[in-house]
C-alpha cells in the first residue's frame, strides 16, 4: 500500500506543478528516448551540474525513477517529508551506507527504476570523478545499466531561474550490464565505476566531460525538440 501510494504523490507532482513548470521555463533538446527500456529493472545514471537536473530529467522520463538522494534532503523541515512521500533512498555519502544499497537493491528486484547520479555531488559543469556507489549496485543486483547526459543546466540556480527560460539538452545512450566479475573485488567495482562515467561521457559535449576528456565523441542521433 505503501508503494503505491509513494507513486500516485510522485506522477501527481510530475503531471502537475512539474511539466507545467518545465514547459514555462525551459526548452529541451532530447535525443535517444527510443534506447529507454518501458519496463523491467534499471539503474538510471547521469551526470550532476544543478540544482534543476532532477526535476527536468523527471519531467521527461516516461517511468518513475526512485532516486537515491542525500540524507541532507531528507532532514530539511518540512521538504524532507516531501522526499519520502515520493519514495526517495536517503542515503549517507562518501561513508558506504549499507541499508541504502539494500533499499536499492529491493526497488530494482520490484523491477523499477533507481535513479543516481555516480558523481554523488554536483560538479558545477565538468564532469567530476565517479564514486564506486552505482558501481557496487549494479555488480550486485546485475541490472542493466542506462547512460544518461544532461548540460545547459549548469548555470541554473533556485529560485532566481523560475523566471528566466533556460535550454536544456538531455541525450539518453543505450543501456548495458556491467560485466559479472564473479567475485565483486576493489578492483572489479573500480572498473565498473570507469566503465560507468565514460559510457556518461561518451554522450557529453568535450567541453563538459571532466576528467573522462579522452572519451571518444557521442554518435550523431535525431534531437526531439521539446
Amino acid at each position: 500500500m505503501k508503494e503505491q501510494l509513494q507513486a500516485a504523490f510522485y506522477w501527481l507532482n510530475v503531471w502537475t506543478w512539474i511539466r507545467a513548470t518545465l514547459l514555462v521555463v525551459t526548452s529541451r533538446e532530447v535525443a535517444g528516448k527510443e534506447n529507454i527500456p518501458r519496463k523491467g529493472a534499471l539503474i538510471f545514471t547521469c551526470n550532476h551540474f544543478s540544482v534543476g537536473d532532477p526535476p527536468l530529467l523527471i519531467g521527461i522520463f516516461p517511468r518513475r525513477i526512485v532516486w537515491m538522494a542525500k540524507q541532507e534532503l531528507f532532514d530539511a523541515p518540512v521538504f524532507g517529508k516531501l522526499y519520502n512521500m515520493g519514495g526517495f533512498i536517503p542515503v549517507r555519502r562518501f561513508e558506504g551506507d549499507l541499508r541504502a544499497i539494500r533499499r536499492s537493491q529491493d526497488v530494482l528486484r520490484r523491477g523499477h527504476v533507481l535513479g543516481m547520479f555516480p558523481e554523488g555531488t554536483r560538479s558545477g559543469g565538468k564532469l567530476g570523478p565517479g564514486e564506486p556507489g552505482t558501481a557496487l549496485i549494479a555488480l550486485r543486483s546485475g541490472a542493466p545499466v542506462l547512460p544518461v547526459a544532461i548540460w545547459g543546466t549548469e548555470h541554473v540556480k533556485l529560485p532566481r531561474d523560475l523566471f528566466r527560460r533556460t535550454k536544456a539538452h538531455v541525450r539518453f545512450g543505450e543501456s548495458y550490464r556491467l560485466p559479472n566479475p564473479g567475485r565483486i573485488t576493489r578492483e572489479a567495482i573500480a572498473a565498473g565505476t570507469d566503465e560507468i562515467m565514460h559510457r556518461i561521457a561518451e554522450l557529453l559535449p568535450a567541453e563538459y566531460r571532466g576528467e573522462y576528456l579522452d572519451t571518444s565523441a557521442p554518435p550523431a542521433t535525431a534531437e526531439v525538440r521539446t
